[in-house]
This record gives structure tokens, sequence and C-alpha cells, in this order.
């Protein structure tokens, strides 16, 4: 690495092929093609994403009529901001020195060039690679030593020969370079017109850069037949877990003088009310910080502060809806929703179904996965004095599965 330059590497993903040998043009292009339940290219950029270590940002090779293909595949990745696309152009030499063209301008020290139908990669793989690079190595390919026996075929495709293949490695991707060395090679290579270069690191070699090679993954496979794009989403399908979360909330309203509560979203006569910025709706609060928990999206304060004024005297399904909206919007389902009330007095068990229809309403989920119970204090503490009322809630939701 050149001395005083800091560490910045960027990454081009190609994915602006057709993909023809993975099936019918009617499927779409290979790296869209569903495994484990999203696109191919979903894991690639997700693996990336989860590394972590691309400060100069990922571009994303495409072909121009991949656009809507594109922003869905872009959906099921976790974090997006640091990514950008780029159209490709009729060969893959050609869609990667447009990636590089798209890099520049974020001044990476280094690039990492993948293939975006190779979803199998792992952190350990790239952070190999980028070792070789602090070292000071131009160019670093991931390779695995040849197992099988190579025979050289004649033109009636007879055996002419036995290729030794001590020595012999298979190239895989991401392949990574100091950039101005790969993105000037790249450049040089589009105008003496040689387009007929197969990797990265076959330009590199050409443009007399030594090229170091590091292990690679054997789980690192290229998608390239209908077969490996079935395989792999039979892979994923075997290792994915279910993504089931469970949030708690709590929360206590102290009982003043008045002529009724709100538990649940029913109003309920007494000769007291929940003294609160809102509707001081004790259950819909614990059960709002419920399933934000699910999501890590902070607590009910964060969302609807009780300084704002807007909030005064506000009906708490409308806090418990957002918060079922902002679980929904990351791909969240909600399972169950569960409410216990702690209190003296009114008694919860004549209102139970109409708060059990209430909830089920607000979240839009069915009446059976929704639970309210109730219990005393046994005149212990604030609450068994009748002075407040307690609320514990818990929500279960899915989002989707993980590997």
């Amino acid at each position: 690495m050149t001395a005083g330059k800091s560490f910045n590497p960027g990454i081009v993903v190609v994915a602006a092929g057709r993909g023809e040998r993975a099936g019918t043009p009617e499927e779409g292009p290979k790296q869209y093609r569903l495994i484990g339940g999203m696109p191919v290219i979903s894991h690639t950029l997700s693996g990336f994403v989860d590394w972590g270590g691309a400060t100069a940002g990922i571009v994303v090779v495409i072909h121009p009529d991949d656009q809507g293909l594109f922003r869905d595949a872009l959906s099921h990745v976790r974090e997006t901001g640091n990514i950008r696309f780029v159209h490709g152009g009729h060969t893959r030499q050609q869609s990667v020195l447009n990636g590089l063209q798209a890099l520049e301008n974020a001044s990476p020290s280094h690039v990492l060039i993948h293939d975006a139908v190779r979803p199998f990669f792992d952190t350990a793989l790239i952070n190999r690679i980028c070792s070789a690079l602090k070292s000071g190595d131009d160019a670093v390919l991931p390779a695995i030593a040849v197992a099988d026996t190579l025979k050289q075929a004649d033109a009636n495709n007879m055996v002419a020969g036995t290729v030794p293949r001590a020595g012999l490695f298979a190239a895989q991707t991401p392949q990574a370079f100091t950039f101005d060395t790969i993105y000037a090679a790249h450049r040089k290579a589009a105008e003496e017109g040689r387009i007929d270069f197969t990797d990265d690191a076959g330009i590199a070699e050409w443009a007399g850069l030594g090229v170091r090679l590091v292990d690679g993954l054997s789980d690192n496979v290229k998608l390239t037949f209908r077969r490996d794009i079935a395989m792999a989403d039979e892979k994923l399908s075997l290792n994915l877990i279910a993504d089931i979360r469970t949030g708690n909330g709590y929360d206590v309203h102290k009982l003043v003088p008045g002529d009724g509560v709100t538990l649940c979203g029913v109003r309920i006569p007494h000769d007291m009310t929940l003294s609160g910025h809102s509707d001081a709706d004790v259950a819909f609060h614990a059960l709002t910080d419920a399933l934000l928990a699910t999501c890590g999206e902070g607590d009910i304060g964060d969302h609807f502060p009780p300084s704002d004024p807007q909030w005064k005297g506000a009906a708490s399904n409308i806090f418990l809806a957002h918060a079922a909206k902002i679980v929904r919007g990351h791909g969240g389902v909600i399972l169950n929703a569960d409410v216990s009330l702690i209190a003296e007095a009114p008694k919860v068990g004549p209102h139970r179904d109409e708060m059990r229809k209430a909830m089920a309403s607000c979240l839009g989920i069915d009446l059976s996965r929704c639970s309210v119970k109730a219990t005393t204090n046994e005149t212990i503490g604030f609450v068994g004095r009748g002075e407040g009322i307690a609320a514990i809630a818990t929500a279960s939701v899915s989002y989707g599965s993980m590997r």
C-alpha cells in the first residue's frame, strides 16, 4: 500500500449480464432469481454490507432494463446508503470499467471487483484479500487449487492429452487491486481494443502487475446454470433459521380522581382516571414499547415525546398503530400480542373481549393472536393501595428467516 495513503476500499459488483445459461429469458437474469426467498444479488450485497469495510462505497453495475429488479433486490438488503448503481456495457470488461469510473470520485485506495452471482463468500475471505492488499500487493486473486484431472480435447472432441494439474488454480472473485493501477489497466485495454479478457486479474497480468494468490473458498461458487441456482436455493432453505423476536414493555400511570380509565383502547367507567399526557392507556403504551423492541426502534417516548403538545390527550391507539407500521416497515409480521394489567380496580374481566377486539383492529391481526389478562397486587405497594395501574406487554414478531 502506498505510504501515507489510508486503506479506503470500494467495491464494484458486476450484475449486468443476461445469464442465458441459467434458464429461459422469461425466468429473468440469474442475479435476480430467488434463492432462500430473495434474489441472488441481495445475498451478495448483504455479504458486503455485513463485512462493513467498503468505506469508499459499493457500485453495482446493472443492465439498463433491470432497474426495477434492482430496486426490489435492494429492499432485501439491511443497509443501502453506501450502495449506488450504474449501467453496464456490452461486455463484462466494459461494465467493470463503468463501475470503476463511477467509484473514482470516492477516491478509493483499493477496489474489490466481484461477480453478483457469487453469493457465498464470507468475511474471512475478504479479510484474507484485504490483508494481502495492506501488505503491499497491487493485485490479489482468491483461488482454489484444481482437484479434478484435466483433459485436453481435439477438434473431434476426442481426448488429445492429460493436462498436469500441478500449479493450476481456479480463479474466484472478489479480485482486488490498488484502484489507480487497475483503473489505468482497464482504460488502456479499452483504448487498445482489447476486449478478450475473462477476468480482471487477466487484465492486471497483461498490464504487468504481479498477482498474489490467496486461499479461495470452496463455497464461493459462481451460479451459472439452472441447476446451480436450484442447488443454492436448496442449500439456503436447509440453513434458514426462523427470525422470530420477542419484545417486552412495561408502563405505569398514576390514578387521580376522575370518571373513567382507558385500557387497551376501551373506556371503562370508574371513579378514578389515569394521569398522563395522552389518554394514559397504560396497556397500549406497554405494548407499543414491546413492538418497538423487536426491531430496535427505541421506545414510545422517542416517537411521541410527552413534551410535544400535539400528543396531549391523544388516543394511544395512534401510538400502537405507529409501532405496528414500523415493525412492518422492517419486514416484520406480528404473531402475538399479550398484555397483563395489574390493578385493584376496575374489573377487567367484563371488558376483556372488547379490549382484545380493539387490540386486533389496531394491529391488523387476528383476534386469536391477542391476549389480555389481569391480576391484582394483593393490596401490596402503590398498585395495591389503588394509587396506579401497571401493565406488562409481550409481542412476538417474525422477521422472516436468517442464515
